[in-house]
């Protein structure tokens, strides 16, 4: 495993509340490499004011939206919806949105020339959490959609696949 995978993986697994038992070098590592919040009001709220009087940094309450290019936005929004339940943008006031569980989100810039995503010329990989990794693979894969799952399980259960255009996407069932 290479050593940024086994970085990421051990950030994600610290922001996931290190729900395993990780050594101490480990989890400080994860700690240098990822960004805790320096008060614990929610991110939405507006700036307060310390009893210092110096006032916190504005922050944003979490992603409100994914957009990318597609050669086909129509066909692809519909192999999202029918294979991994995503809801597309709503076209009226009755249809409804997408709304992901609340839960940690790792935000991570990678270098201009890694592998990590696998094909060189896609510049974003997205990492979606699922309940159960086993079913949806199952799933996926009676549609005819492949799905490489990653054995090594030791910060949570991974699979890769690729939606119709080449986008890599990634299936994370923390632990």
């Amino acid at each position: 495993m290479s050593v940024q995978r086994r970085q990421l993986l051990q950030i994600l697994s610290y922001a996931a509340g290190a729900a395993i038992a990780l050594p101490r070098h480990v989890l400080a590592m994860a700690t240098k490499t990822s960004v805790s919040p320096t008060h614990s009001q929610p991110p939405a709220k507006a700036a307060d004011h310390h009893a210092s009087g110096v006032t916190e940094m504005e922050k944003v309450a979490g992603i409100g939206g994914f957009f990318f290019r597609a050669k086909d936005p129509k066909a692809l929004g519909q192999w999202y919806l029918d294979h991994l339940g995503i809801a597309l943008t709503p076209t009226s006031h009755d249809s409804p949105v997408w709304e992901q569980e609340a839960g940690q989100t790792v935000f991570t810039p990678f270098p201009e020339k890694t592998d990590y995503f696998g094909d060189a010329s896609k510049t974003w990989m997205i990492n979606f959490r699922v309940h159960n990794l086993e079913k949806l693979v199952a799933q996926l894969q009676k549609a005819g959609v492949e799905v490489k799952v990653d054995p090594d399980a030791t910060y949570g259960h991974f699979a890769r696949l690729h939606d119709p255009e080449g986008n890599p996407i990634e299936l994370w069932q923390p632990v």
